[in-house]
């Protein structure tokens, strides 16, 4: 049995000023919105937030950024935040921005143990600025290092008491990696079923890697619209 919080700030008490947090989610695909308002709630501070974007400007990250909570951001995309690209070209946050596919693959090597890996990805670019660059049958790759984070918080379909997680769809994104890498895992979920109810073959992230579970609905805003008139 994993702890089940009666409410997201209980939740997030443990979460301190300084502290590195992964945060799942695509866009505001998979995001843990309740987690994410209670931080804004809470008022923590100079956070390192590990996550592929930082939201949009009224809603997810975006809440964080506006509210300068961030110090650092390490992700993939600056994309629809305005406030975001504000502060960074303003040099108000510090950004250290990694190809997508990179970013994936960091938080993946930390939640494996993996210290570092090499990859094409980045060489020749700023990407690779004073990194560890090798050849490897004639071509170059660089050294890019693992992530891991004080806490994660990701965002699941449903969940077994035990922790056991389901994901829906896309949603599962950058979640189950930032599950297991992340050295305390908080899932917010909208279904919390008994120990045993979930098919064994359908879970996506073991309880191994869950710490808590709050279960909580969603708004599950769209990032934008587009409809055909």
């Amino acid at each position: 049995m994993k702890p089940i919080y009666s409410s997201a700030e209980e939740a997030v008490q443990q979460i301190q000023d300084g502290m590195t947090l992964m945060v799942g989610g695509f866009g505001l695909v998979g995001i843990p919105e309740k987690l994410i308002l209670a931080l804004v709630d809470k008022g923590v501070k100079d956070l390192t937030i590990i996550s592929n974007n930082c939201g949009i400007d009224d809603w997810g990250l975006g809440l964080l950024l506006k509210n300068r909570q961030i110090k650092k951001m390490i992700g993939s995309y600056v994309g629809e935040n305005k406030e975001f690209e504000r502060q960074v070209l303003s040099g108000e946050i510090e950004v250290e921005l990694t190809p997508q596919g990179t970013l994936a693959e960091k938080v993946r090597a930390g939640g494996a143990g993996i210290p570092a890996f090499f990859t094409p990805a980045g060489v020749g670019t700023s990407v690779a600025d004073g990194k560890e660059i090798r050849v490897f049958d004639g071509k170059e790759y660089v050294l890019e290092e693992a992530l891991r984070a004080d806490f994660a918080l990701i965002r699941a379909a449903k969940a077994d008491k035990f922790g056991n997680l389901v994901y829906n769809k896309t949603a599962q994104n950058f979640n189950p990696l930032m599950a297991a890498a992340g050295k305390f895992t908080i899932a917010e979920v909208e279904e919390i079923v008994e120990t045993g109810d979930l098919d064994p073959h359908s879970i996506h992230t073991p309880s191994i890697y869950v710490q808590g579970l709050l279960q909580a609905a969603q708004e599950k805003r769209i990032e934008r619209l587009t409809t055909r008139s």
